[in-house]
Protein backbone atom coordinates (compact mmCIF):
# COMPACT_ATOMS: atom_id res chain seq x y z
CA UNK A 1 0.00 0.00 0.00
CA UNK A 2 1.42 3.36 -1.03
CA UNK A 3 0.52 5.31 2.14
CA UNK A 4 2.41 8.53 1.23
CA UNK A 5 0.38 8.74 -2.00
CA UNK A 6 -2.87 8.20 -0.09
CA UNK A 7 -1.88 10.91 2.39
CA UNK A 8 -1.21 13.33 -0.45
CA UNK A 9 -4.47 12.53 -2.24
CA UNK A 10 -6.47 12.99 0.96
CA UNK A 11 -4.87 16.39 1.34
CA UNK A 12 -5.94 17.33 -2.17
CA UNK A 13 -9.52 16.25 -1.63
CA UNK A 14 -9.68 18.23 1.63
CA UNK A 15 -8.47 21.36 -0.18
CA UNK A 16 -11.17 20.88 -2.83
CA UNK A 17 -13.89 20.46 -0.17
CA UNK A 18 -12.61 23.60 1.59
CA UNK A 19 -12.87 25.50 -1.70
CA UNK A 20 -16.45 24.28 -2.26
CA UNK A 21 -17.47 25.51 1.22
CA UNK A 22 -16.88 29.06 0.00
CA UNK A 23 -20.17 28.93 -1.93
CA UNK A 24 -22.55 28.20 0.98
CA UNK A 25 -20.52 30.67 3.06
CA UNK A 26 -21.20 33.33 0.43
CA UNK A 27 -24.91 32.47 0.38
CA UNK A 28 -25.09 32.77 4.18
CA UNK A 29 -23.33 36.14 4.02
CA UNK A 30 -25.64 37.42 1.27
CA UNK A 31 -28.73 36.52 3.32
CA UNK A 32 -27.15 37.83 6.55
CA UNK A 33 -27.31 34.46 8.30
CA UNK A 34 -25.17 33.57 11.33
CA UNK A 35 -24.55 30.05 10.01
CA UNK A 36 -21.87 31.47 7.73
CA UNK A 37 -19.35 31.40 10.59
CA UNK A 38 -19.72 27.61 10.85
CA UNK A 39 -18.98 27.17 7.16
CA UNK A 40 -15.92 29.35 7.74
CA UNK A 41 -14.74 27.23 10.68
CA UNK A 42 -15.17 24.02 8.70
CA UNK A 43 -13.47 25.51 5.65
CA UNK A 44 -10.45 26.64 7.67
CA UNK A 45 -10.10 23.26 9.40
CA UNK A 46 -10.36 21.31 6.13
CA UNK A 47 -8.04 23.71 4.30
CA UNK A 48 -5.38 23.68 7.03
CA UNK A 49 -5.38 19.89 7.28
CA UNK A 50 -5.31 19.61 3.49
CA UNK A 51 -2.34 21.99 3.32
CA UNK A 52 -0.40 19.95 5.89
CA UNK A 53 -1.10 16.66 4.10
CA UNK A 54 0.00 18.01 0.69
CA UNK A 55 3.07 19.85 1.95
CA UNK A 56 5.34 16.96 0.98
CA UNK A 57 4.78 15.14 -2.29
CA UNK A 58 5.12 11.34 -2.27
CA UNK A 59 8.38 9.90 -3.62
CA UNK A 60 6.43 7.22 -5.49
CA UNK A 61 3.27 8.11 -7.39
CA UNK A 62 2.47 4.53 -8.38
CA UNK A 63 -1.23 3.83 -7.97
CA UNK A 64 -2.68 0.39 -8.42
CA UNK A 65 -6.22 -0.90 -8.11
CA UNK A 66 -5.83 -1.35 -4.37
CA UNK A 67 -4.94 2.29 -3.74
CA UNK A 68 -7.66 3.43 -6.11
CA UNK A 69 -10.44 1.53 -4.35
CA UNK A 70 -9.19 2.35 -0.83
CA UNK A 71 -8.82 6.06 -1.53
CA UNK A 72 -12.19 6.29 -3.26
CA UNK A 73 -14.07 4.59 -0.41
CA UNK A 74 -12.31 6.50 2.37
CA UNK A 75 -12.53 9.81 0.50
CA UNK A 76 -16.32 9.57 0.35
CA UNK A 77 -16.44 8.80 4.07
CA UNK A 78 -14.11 11.70 4.92
CA UNK A 79 -15.90 14.32 2.81
CA UNK A 80 -19.22 13.23 4.31
CA UNK A 81 -17.90 13.58 7.88
CA UNK A 82 -16.54 17.05 7.08
CA UNK A 83 -19.61 18.13 5.15
CA UNK A 84 -21.83 17.24 8.12
CA UNK A 85 -19.97 19.56 10.50
CA UNK A 86 -21.74 22.86 9.62
CA UNK A 87 -25.17 21.30 10.20
CA UNK A 88 -24.30 20.23 13.75
CA UNK A 89 -22.10 23.22 14.67
CA UNK A 90 -24.97 25.57 13.76
CA UNK A 91 -27.44 23.50 15.77
CA UNK A 92 -29.79 23.12 12.79
CA UNK A 93 -29.26 19.34 12.88
CA UNK A 94 -28.18 18.82 16.52
CA UNK A 95 -27.38 15.09 16.20
CA UNK A 96 -24.07 14.54 14.37
CA UNK A 97 -25.26 11.09 13.27
CA UNK A 98 -28.33 12.68 11.68
CA UNK A 99 -26.11 15.32 10.07
CA UNK A 100 -23.84 12.61 8.63
CA UNK A 101 -26.91 10.75 7.34
CA UNK A 102 -28.13 13.94 5.65
CA UNK A 103 -24.70 14.71 4.16
CA UNK A 104 -24.06 11.18 2.91
CA UNK A 105 -27.54 11.31 1.39
CA UNK A 106 -26.45 14.49 -0.39
CA UNK A 107 -23.08 13.37 -1.70
CA UNK A 108 -24.51 10.01 -2.84
CA UNK A 109 -27.45 11.87 -4.49
CA UNK A 110 -29.86 9.71 -2.51
CA UNK A 111 -32.25 12.35 -1.23
CA UNK A 112 -33.25 10.40 1.89
CA UNK A 113 -33.73 12.81 4.79
CA UNK A 114 -34.10 12.76 8.56
CA UNK A 115 -35.58 16.27 8.47
CA UNK A 116 -39.26 16.58 9.28
CA UNK A 117 -39.20 20.22 8.17
CA UNK A 118 -36.70 20.86 5.38
CA UNK A 119 -37.69 24.50 5.09
CA UNK A 120 -36.59 25.14 8.69
CA UNK A 121 -32.98 25.21 7.48
CA UNK A 122 -31.63 28.63 6.60
CA UNK A 123 -30.63 29.47 3.03
CA UNK A 124 -26.92 28.73 3.52
CA UNK A 125 -27.67 25.25 4.83
CA UNK A 126 -30.29 24.62 2.16
CA UNK A 127 -27.78 25.62 -0.51
CA UNK A 128 -25.07 23.36 0.95
CA UNK A 129 -27.53 20.48 1.21
CA UNK A 130 -28.51 20.86 -2.45
CA UNK A 131 -24.95 21.53 -3.61
CA UNK A 132 -23.76 18.24 -2.11
CA UNK A 133 -26.23 16.47 -4.41
CA UNK A 134 -24.76 18.20 -7.42
CA UNK A 135 -21.17 17.47 -6.40
CA UNK A 136 -21.93 13.81 -5.80
CA UNK A 137 -23.84 13.40 -9.06
CA UNK A 138 -20.79 13.31 -11.30
CA UNK A 139 -18.42 12.45 -8.47
CA UNK A 140 -16.10 14.69 -6.52
CA UNK A 141 -13.10 12.53 -7.48
CA UNK A 142 -13.96 12.99 -11.15
CA UNK A 143 -13.83 16.73 -10.47
CA UNK A 144 -10.39 16.30 -8.89
CA UNK A 145 -9.20 14.33 -11.92
CA UNK A 146 -10.42 17.11 -14.21
CA UNK A 147 -8.06 19.50 -12.41
CA UNK A 148 -5.04 17.32 -11.64
CA UNK A 149 -2.97 15.41 -14.16
CA UNK A 150 -2.39 11.94 -12.72
CA UNK A 151 -1.57 10.18 -15.97
CA UNK A 152 -2.68 6.60 -16.49
CA UNK A 153 -2.99 6.11 -12.72
CA UNK A 154 -6.27 8.07 -12.74
CA UNK A 155 -8.10 5.16 -14.35
CA UNK A 156 -8.18 3.31 -11.01
CA UNK A 157 -9.96 6.23 -9.32
CA UNK A 158 -12.44 6.70 -12.14
CA UNK A 159 -13.14 2.98 -12.23
CA UNK A 160 -13.78 2.87 -8.47
CA UNK A 161 -16.10 5.90 -8.42
CA UNK A 162 -17.97 5.67 -11.73
CA UNK A 163 -21.23 3.71 -11.70
CA UNK A 164 -21.63 0.75 -14.03
CA UNK A 165 -19.88 -2.50 -14.97
CA UNK A 166 -17.27 -0.84 -17.23
CA UNK A 167 -15.48 2.49 -17.50
CA UNK A 168 -14.38 3.84 -20.87
CA UNK A 169 -12.36 6.89 -21.72
CA UNK A 170 -13.93 9.29 -24.21
CA UNK A 171 -10.50 10.57 -25.23
CA UNK A 172 -7.08 8.96 -24.63
CA UNK A 173 -6.22 11.41 -21.83
CA UNK A 174 -8.12 10.56 -18.62
CA UNK A 175 -7.90 14.14 -17.35
CA UNK A 176 -9.54 15.42 -20.54
CA UNK A 177 -12.22 12.72 -20.23
CA UNK A 178 -13.04 13.89 -16.70
CA UNK A 179 -13.08 17.53 -17.85
CA UNK A 180 -15.48 16.68 -20.71
CA UNK A 181 -17.80 14.87 -18.30
CA UNK A 182 -17.95 17.82 -15.94
CA UNK A 183 -18.30 20.24 -18.84
CA UNK A 184 -21.40 18.41 -20.09
CA UNK A 185 -22.70 18.21 -16.52
CA UNK A 186 -22.30 21.96 -15.91
CA UNK A 187 -23.92 22.92 -19.22
CA UNK A 188 -26.95 20.67 -18.59
CA UNK A 189 -27.33 22.13 -15.10
CA UNK A 190 -27.11 25.69 -16.44
CA UNK A 191 -29.74 25.00 -19.13
CA UNK A 192 -32.11 23.62 -16.50
CA UNK A 193 -31.58 26.70 -14.30
CA UNK A 194 -32.45 28.98 -17.22
CA UNK A 195 -35.59 27.02 -18.09
CA UNK A 196 -36.74 27.09 -14.46
CA UNK A 197 -36.15 30.84 -14.31
CA UNK A 198 -38.27 31.26 -17.46
CA UNK A 199 -41.05 29.40 -15.64
CA UNK A 200 -41.00 31.96 -12.83
CA UNK A 201 -39.07 30.03 -10.19
CA UNK A 202 -36.86 32.27 -8.00
CA UNK A 203 -33.12 32.20 -8.66
CA UNK A 204 -32.22 30.54 -5.34
CA UNK A 205 -34.87 27.85 -5.80
CA UNK A 206 -33.82 27.35 -9.44
CA UNK A 207 -30.20 26.75 -8.47
CA UNK A 208 -31.05 24.37 -5.64
CA UNK A 209 -33.63 22.52 -7.73
CA UNK A 210 -31.17 22.10 -10.60
CA UNK A 211 -28.52 20.86 -8.15
CA UNK A 212 -31.12 18.55 -6.65
CA UNK A 213 -32.20 17.06 -9.96
CA UNK A 214 -29.56 14.52 -9.01
CA UNK A 215 -30.87 14.49 -5.44
CA UNK A 216 -33.88 15.88 -3.62
CA UNK A 217 -35.78 19.09 -3.08
CA UNK A 218 -35.68 22.11 -0.78
CA UNK A 219 -39.41 22.11 0.02
CA UNK A 220 -41.32 19.78 2.34
CA UNK A 221 -43.72 18.91 -0.49
CA UNK A 222 -40.84 18.59 -2.99
CA UNK A 223 -41.86 19.64 -6.53
CA UNK A 224 -45.50 19.54 -5.47
CA UNK A 225 -44.83 22.91 -3.84
CA UNK A 226 -44.56 24.49 -7.30
CA UNK A 227 -48.07 24.23 -8.70
CA UNK A 228 -46.80 24.48 -12.27
CA UNK A 229 -46.88 21.72 -14.86
CA UNK A 230 -44.20 23.62 -16.77
CA UNK A 231 -41.71 23.61 -13.89
CA UNK A 232 -42.50 20.01 -13.00
CA UNK A 233 -42.23 19.04 -16.67
CA UNK A 234 -38.79 20.66 -17.01
CA UNK A 235 -37.54 18.80 -13.94
CA UNK A 236 -39.01 15.46 -15.08
CA UNK A 237 -37.33 15.73 -18.49
CA UNK A 238 -33.97 16.70 -16.99
CA UNK A 239 -34.17 13.88 -14.46
CA UNK A 240 -34.50 11.45 -17.36
CA UNK A 241 -31.66 13.16 -19.25
CA UNK A 242 -29.32 13.02 -16.24
CA UNK A 243 -29.98 9.27 -16.11
CA UNK A 244 -28.45 8.74 -19.57
CA UNK A 245 -24.86 7.52 -19.95
CA UNK A 246 -22.85 10.71 -20.43
CA UNK A 247 -20.76 9.02 -23.14
CA UNK A 248 -23.85 9.27 -25.34
CA UNK A 249 -23.82 13.07 -24.97
CA UNK A 250 -20.17 13.07 -25.98
CA UNK A 251 -21.08 11.10 -29.13
CA UNK A 252 -23.79 13.66 -29.90
CA UNK A 253 -21.33 16.54 -29.45
CA UNK A 254 -18.92 14.80 -31.82
CA UNK A 255 -21.83 14.33 -34.28
CA UNK A 256 -21.51 10.55 -34.02
CA UNK A 257 -25.27 10.13 -34.07
CA UNK A 258 -25.20 6.50 -35.21
CA UNK A 259 -23.04 5.49 -32.22
CA UNK A 260 -25.41 7.29 -29.86
CA UNK A 261 -28.48 5.61 -31.37
CA UNK A 262 -26.89 2.14 -31.33
CA UNK A 263 -26.43 2.29 -27.56
CA UNK A 264 -28.50 -0.68 -26.40
CA UNK A 265 -28.56 0.45 -22.78
CA UNK A 266 -30.01 3.89 -23.54
CA UNK A 267 -32.68 2.44 -25.83
CA UNK A 268 -33.63 -0.08 -23.11
CA UNK A 269 -33.63 2.74 -20.53
CA UNK A 270 -36.11 4.88 -22.47
CA UNK A 271 -38.21 1.80 -23.32
CA UNK A 272 -38.52 1.00 -19.59
CA UNK A 273 -39.52 4.61 -18.86
CA UNK A 274 -42.12 4.62 -21.64
CA UNK A 275 -43.60 1.24 -20.72
CA UNK A 276 -43.74 1.98 -17.00
CA UNK A 277 -45.29 5.40 -17.58
CA UNK A 278 -47.98 3.94 -19.82
CA UNK A 279 -48.96 1.18 -17.37
CA UNK A 280 -49.03 3.50 -14.35
CA UNK A 281 -51.01 6.15 -16.28
CA UNK A 282 -53.69 3.59 -17.11
CA UNK A 283 -53.64 2.32 -13.52
CA UNK A 284 -54.18 5.75 -11.89
CA UNK A 285 -56.58 7.30 -14.43
CA UNK A 286 -59.44 7.31 -11.95
CA UNK A 287 -57.42 9.29 -9.38
CA UNK A 288 -56.96 12.41 -11.54
CA UNK A 289 -59.36 14.74 -13.41
CA UNK A 290 -57.92 14.10 -16.89
CA UNK A 291 -55.72 11.57 -18.66
CA UNK A 292 -53.03 14.24 -19.09
CA UNK A 293 -52.91 14.83 -15.32
CA UNK A 294 -52.44 11.09 -14.76
CA UNK A 295 -49.74 10.93 -17.46
CA UNK A 296 -47.93 13.97 -16.05
CA UNK A 297 -47.69 12.59 -12.51
CA UNK A 298 -46.92 9.06 -13.73
CA UNK A 299 -44.06 10.25 -15.94
CA UNK A 300 -42.65 12.45 -13.17
CA UNK A 301 -42.72 9.57 -10.65
CA UNK A 302 -41.17 7.09 -13.09
CA UNK A 303 -38.48 9.57 -14.12
CA UNK A 304 -37.70 10.40 -10.49
CA UNK A 305 -37.55 6.80 -9.28
CA UNK A 306 -35.61 5.21 -12.15
CA UNK A 307 -33.04 8.01 -12.07
CA UNK A 308 -32.96 7.75 -8.25
CA UNK A 309 -33.53 11.49 -7.93
CA UNK A 310 -36.05 11.67 -5.10
CA UNK A 311 -38.38 14.42 -6.31
CA UNK A 312 -42.14 13.99 -6.17
CA UNK A 313 -45.23 15.91 -7.25
CA UNK A 314 -47.74 13.83 -5.33
CA UNK A 315 -47.78 11.03 -2.76
CA UNK A 316 -47.39 7.95 -4.96
CA UNK A 317 -47.63 5.77 -1.84
CA UNK A 318 -51.41 6.30 -2.17
CA UNK A 319 -51.49 4.86 -5.70
CA UNK A 320 -52.83 1.36 -6.51
CA UNK A 321 -50.69 -1.67 -5.68
CA UNK A 322 -49.67 -2.28 -9.32
CA UNK A 323 -48.21 1.22 -9.67
CA UNK A 324 -46.39 0.97 -6.34
CA UNK A 325 -44.90 -2.41 -7.30
CA UNK A 326 -43.65 -1.01 -10.61
CA UNK A 327 -41.99 1.90 -8.79
CA UNK A 328 -40.28 -0.49 -6.35
CA UNK A 329 -38.94 -2.52 -9.29
CA UNK A 330 -37.71 0.69 -10.91
CA UNK A 331 -35.85 1.47 -7.68
CA UNK A 332 -33.81 -1.68 -8.25
CA UNK A 333 -33.32 -1.16 -11.99
CA UNK A 334 -31.93 2.37 -11.73
CA UNK A 335 -30.51 4.48 -14.54
CA UNK A 336 -27.71 3.96 -17.06
CA UNK A 337 -24.08 3.25 -16.28
CA UNK A 338 -21.96 6.39 -16.45
CA UNK A 339 -24.89 8.60 -15.40
CA UNK A 340 -25.75 10.42 -12.17
CA UNK A 341 -28.33 7.77 -11.26
CA UNK A 342 -28.09 4.82 -8.88
CA UNK A 343 -29.62 1.36 -8.81
CA UNK A 344 -28.34 -1.84 -10.38
CA UNK A 345 -28.01 -0.04 -13.76
CA UNK A 346 -29.75 -0.91 -17.01
CA UNK A 347 -26.46 -2.06 -18.57
CA UNK A 348 -26.15 -4.89 -16.04
CA UNK A 349 -29.69 -6.04 -16.76
CA UNK A 350 -28.97 -5.93 -20.50
CA UNK A 351 -25.86 -8.10 -20.02
CA UNK A 352 -27.70 -10.52 -17.73
CA UNK A 353 -30.58 -10.90 -20.20
CA UNK A 354 -28.20 -11.51 -23.09
CA UNK A 355 -26.21 -14.01 -21.00
CA UNK A 356 -29.44 -15.82 -20.11
CA UNK A 357 -30.44 -15.94 -23.78
CA UNK A 358 -27.00 -17.32 -24.65
CA UNK A 359 -27.33 -20.08 -22.05
CA UNK A 360 -30.78 -21.05 -23.35
CA UNK A 361 -29.45 -21.27 -26.91
CA UNK A 362 -26.64 -23.52 -25.71
CA UNK A 363 -29.20 -25.90 -24.24
CA UNK A 364 -30.92 -26.13 -27.63
CA UNK A 365 -27.71 -26.15 -29.69
CA UNK A 366 -24.88 -27.52 -27.50
CA UNK A 367 -22.31 -27.41 -30.32
CA UNK A 368 -22.99 -23.86 -31.42
CA UNK A 369 -20.49 -21.13 -30.59
CA UNK A 370 -21.80 -17.60 -30.27
CA UNK A 371 -20.06 -14.54 -28.92
CA UNK A 372 -22.06 -12.40 -26.51
CA UNK A 373 -22.18 -8.86 -27.86
CA UNK A 374 -23.58 -5.49 -26.78
CA UNK A 375 -23.68 -2.62 -29.27
CA UNK A 376 -21.84 -4.83 -31.74
CA UNK A 377 -18.89 -5.29 -29.38
CA UNK A 378 -18.02 -8.61 -27.73
CA UNK A 379 -18.58 -8.84 -23.97
CA UNK A 380 -15.82 -10.74 -22.21
CA UNK A 381 -16.54 -13.63 -19.89
CA UNK A 382 -14.85 -11.62 -17.12
CA UNK A 383 -17.41 -8.83 -17.57
CA UNK A 384 -20.32 -11.28 -17.40
CA UNK A 385 -18.85 -12.91 -14.29
CA UNK A 386 -18.33 -9.48 -12.76
CA UNK A 387 -22.00 -8.60 -13.32
CA UNK A 388 -23.10 -11.92 -11.83
CA UNK A 389 -20.83 -11.40 -8.80
CA UNK A 390 -22.19 -7.89 -8.34
CA UNK A 391 -25.80 -9.10 -8.39
CA UNK A 392 -25.01 -11.84 -5.88
CA UNK A 393 -23.33 -9.35 -3.57
CA UNK A 394 -26.17 -6.87 -4.09
CA UNK A 395 -28.77 -9.33 -2.83
CA UNK A 396 -26.55 -10.39 0.11
CA UNK A 397 -26.09 -6.76 1.21
CA UNK A 398 -29.84 -6.20 0.80
CA UNK A 399 -30.64 -9.26 2.93
CA UNK A 400 -28.26 -8.29 5.76
CA UNK A 401 -29.43 -4.66 5.71
CA UNK A 402 -33.12 -5.60 5.84
CA UNK A 403 -32.50 -7.93 8.80
CA UNK A 404 -30.58 -5.26 10.73
CA UNK A 405 -33.10 -2.50 10.02
CA UNK A 406 -35.91 -4.91 10.94
CA UNK A 407 -34.64 -4.77 14.55
CA UNK A 408 -36.53 -1.44 14.75
CA UNK A 409 -39.74 -3.49 14.50
CA UNK A 410 -41.36 -1.24 11.90
CA UNK A 411 -43.67 -2.61 9.20
CA UNK A 412 -42.13 -4.65 6.38
CA UNK A 413 -42.99 -2.18 3.60
CA UNK A 414 -41.22 0.63 5.46
CA UNK A 415 -38.22 -1.56 6.36
CA UNK A 416 -37.72 -3.08 2.92
CA UNK A 417 -38.25 0.08 0.88
CA UNK A 418 -36.02 2.08 3.26
CA UNK A 419 -33.17 -0.29 2.41
CA UNK A 420 -34.04 -0.20 -1.29
CA UNK A 421 -34.28 3.60 -1.25
CA UNK A 422 -30.85 4.01 0.35
CA UNK A 423 -28.94 1.15 -1.29
CA UNK A 424 -30.17 2.29 -4.70
CA UNK A 425 -29.67 5.99 -3.85
CA UNK A 426 -33.30 6.90 -4.48
CA UNK A 427 -34.50 8.78 -1.41
CA UNK A 428 -38.21 8.17 -0.79
CA UNK A 429 -39.60 4.69 -0.39
CA UNK A 430 -43.05 3.59 0.77
CA UNK A 431 -44.79 3.54 4.12
CA UNK A 432 -43.20 5.80 6.75
CA UNK A 433 -40.42 6.73 4.30
CA UNK A 434 -42.78 7.62 1.44
CA UNK A 435 -42.69 10.92 -0.47
CA UNK A 436 -44.32 12.76 2.45
CA UNK A 437 -42.34 10.95 5.16
CA UNK A 438 -38.72 10.87 6.33
CA UNK A 439 -36.16 8.63 8.06
CA UNK A 440 -36.28 10.35 11.48
CA UNK A 441 -38.12 7.45 13.15
CA UNK A 442 -35.26 4.96 12.74
CA UNK A 443 -32.92 4.03 15.57
CA UNK A 444 -29.22 5.04 15.57
CA UNK A 445 -28.23 1.49 14.49
CA UNK A 446 -30.69 1.56 11.57
CA UNK A 447 -29.46 5.01 10.52
CA UNK A 448 -25.86 3.73 10.51
CA UNK A 449 -26.88 0.75 8.37
CA UNK A 450 -28.85 2.94 5.95
CA UNK A 451 -25.98 5.47 5.78
CA UNK A 452 -23.58 2.64 4.92
CA UNK A 453 -26.07 1.41 2.30
CA UNK A 454 -26.02 4.81 0.61
CA UNK A 455 -22.23 4.62 0.31
CA UNK A 456 -22.39 0.98 -0.79
CA UNK A 457 -24.88 1.88 -3.50
CA UNK A 458 -23.06 4.97 -4.79
CA UNK A 459 -19.67 3.21 -4.95
CA UNK A 460 -21.05 -0.03 -6.40
CA UNK A 461 -20.39 -2.20 -3.33
CA UNK A 462 -16.84 -3.38 -3.99
CA UNK A 463 -14.76 -0.34 -2.87
CA UNK A 464 -16.48 -0.31 0.53
CA UNK A 465 -16.10 -4.05 1.04
CA UNK A 466 -12.43 -3.96 0.06
CA UNK A 467 -11.83 -1.80 3.15
CA UNK A 468 -12.86 -4.77 5.32
CA UNK A 469 -10.31 -7.18 3.81
CA UNK A 470 -7.09 -7.57 5.89
CA UNK A 471 -5.03 -8.15 2.73
CA UNK A 472 -5.94 -4.66 1.55
CA UNK A 473 -3.73 -3.06 4.19
CA UNK A 474 -0.63 -5.20 3.75
CA UNK A 475 2.52 -3.80 2.23
CA UNK A 476 3.55 -4.94 -1.25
Amino acid sequence: MNYPLLRYLFGMILLIVAAFLVLPLAVAVIYGESSGIYFLYTMIAAGLLGFLLTRFKPAKRDMYAREGFVFTALAWVVISLIGAAPFTLSGQIPSYLDAVFETVSGFTTTGASILTDVEALDNGMLFWRSFTHWLGGMGILVFMLSLVNMGGQANHLLRAESPGPTVSKMVPNMRKSAAILYGIYIVMTAVEVVLLLIGGMPLFDSLCTAFGTAGTGIKNSSMGYYDSYYLQGVVSVFMALFGVNFNVYFFLLMKKYAMAWRNTEVRAYFAIIAGSTLIITLNILGMFPTAFDAFHHAFFAVSSVITTTGFSTTDFDLWPQLSRCILVLLMIVGACAGSTGGGVKVSRLVILCKALGSELRKLLHPRSVRVLTVDGKPVSRETVQGVQSYMTLYFLVTLVSVLLVALDNLDFVTTFTAVMATLNNIGPGLGLVGPTGCFAAFSPLAKIVLTADMLFGRLELFPMLILLMPSTWRKY
